[in-house]
């Protein structure tokens, strides 16, 4: 019960911070906006498809790649900058709010906003007439499983390789961009040649990409997107174990300074 309590008043202040700096709330709503109605549009035009299919195609995509990568990943890598950089460590050390708590709180917090983010996408999709074809249950469990595997990711990169905020876009660039556009976030996978699809199987992106458009806009069941799901199943573990011990590395280098 202690560690609950303490949990949701981590991710209740870091939600209540997010709200007061309107600006950025606001950014995270309108980069995937843009991106999925752009998408959507060119899928119409280039692939003739009718809107509802083109949107249909679209949302998946764009939340893996434009929502919940910047914003889980993205974010939970500038909210542990920030957190050493403004000496919250330094308190947590002195008070009785445990750092298991507080890891648990911020992954709770990024949860919340990518599951926002899953309702504005598909909320804007259904408007051009996307539905939603497969299992819910399964989309969700992909994209929860997506979460976490940012966030996880987010911790490791935010402990090991950021040490300022100004570290932060470089970062997310260096690493991300790539592996967004060989994970098919803007570009269809199948437009790929085959020496680069042989290479994408190993990013991670991909997968969720692949599994959540399977299940999304083409009504698959786990047997047809098993592949991608246990790729990703594993994927997000092995990114939560990371993302716990950088942790707790990170705090017992910052009990040394």
């Amino acid at each position: 019960m202690k560690y609950w309590s303490e949990t949701i008043a981590v991710t209740q202040r870091i939600l209540i911070e997010l709200l007061r700096r309107r600006r950025s709330l606001i950014f995270w709503s309108i980069f995937p906006i843009s991106v999925l109605i752009l998408s959507g549009f060119i899928l119409a035009e280039r692939a003739e498809l009718p809107l509802d299919q083109a949107f249909a195609y679209a949302a998946p995509s764009t939340l893996v790649g434009a929502a919940l990568f910047f914003s889980c990943l993205g974010g939970s890598v500038s909210t542990v900058v920030a957190e050493r950089e403004q000496q919250t460590l330094k308190r947590l050390f002195i008070s009785p709010l445990s750092g298991t708590s507080y890891f648990l709180g911020i992954f709770l917090a990024h949860s919340c906003i990518g599951l926002g983010q899953t309702l504005l996408v598909y909320t804007i999709a259904a408007f051009w007439g996307a539905t939603f074809n497969g299992s819910i249950l399964l989309g969700l469990i992909i994209i929860i499983m997506s979460i976490v595997a940012y966030v996880g990711l987010g911790f490791i990169l935010g402990t090991q390789l950021a040490r300022r905020i100004e570290d932060v876009n470089a970062l997310v660039a260096a690493f991300g961009v790539p592996l967004l556009i060989l994970g098919g976030a803007f570009l269809p996978a199948s437009l790929f040649p085959q020496s680069l699809i042989n290479i994408a199987r190993y990013n991670p992106i991909y997968h969720m990409n692949e599994a959540l458009v399977g299940v999304s806009s083409q009504g698959h069941g786990i047997e047809q997107i098993s592949s991608h799901f246990w790729f990703l199943s594993v994927f997000a573990l092995v990114m939560v174990i990371g993302g716990w011990l950088s942790y707790r590395r990170m705090l017992v280098v910052e009990r040394r300074l």
